[in-house]
């Protein structure tokens, strides 16, 4: 098995070769350890953190950016997607407020990630 990725730890972003061999999993074309620790996760356990919007009411603007406290199971994206998409809040919003707790129960938050106002 051979699985090829770009990696996401640090700007450089390499591209990493990722072989099984028996129980092993060799990491190639990465700079630092850090890449190579990226690249055997993403194979046997992806996930992701997440950044996106949900509808603000009464506040200067009408999306609120929000992200996840913490990495969602691959698997589960598209779902918490469909979530956070159909949230509404309401202004004022404090940046780090929770915005959906324990999303799909995975024990990961959603939060604004500013400080917004009520008109």
């Amino acid at each position: 098995m051979v699985i090829e990725r770009k990696c996401k730890v640090c700007p450089i972003g390499c591209n990493l070769i990722i072989k099984k061999a028996d129980n092993n999993y060799i990491v190639e074309g990465n700079r630092c350890n850090r890449g190579k620790e990226f690249g055997i996760k993403e194979v046997t356990e992806p996930s992701r953190i997440l950044t996106s919007r949900v509808m603000l009411e009464n506040g200067p603007m009408s999306m609120l950016p929000v992200k996840t406290t913490g990495v969602i199971p691959k698997e589960l994206v598209d779902e918490c997607m469909e979530i956070i998409r159909s949230t509404k809040v309401s202004a004022p919003v404090k940046n780090g407020q929770v915005i959906i707790k324990n999303i799909l129960g995975t024990g990961v938050d959603v939060v604004a990630t500013r400080k917004v106002n009520k008109l």
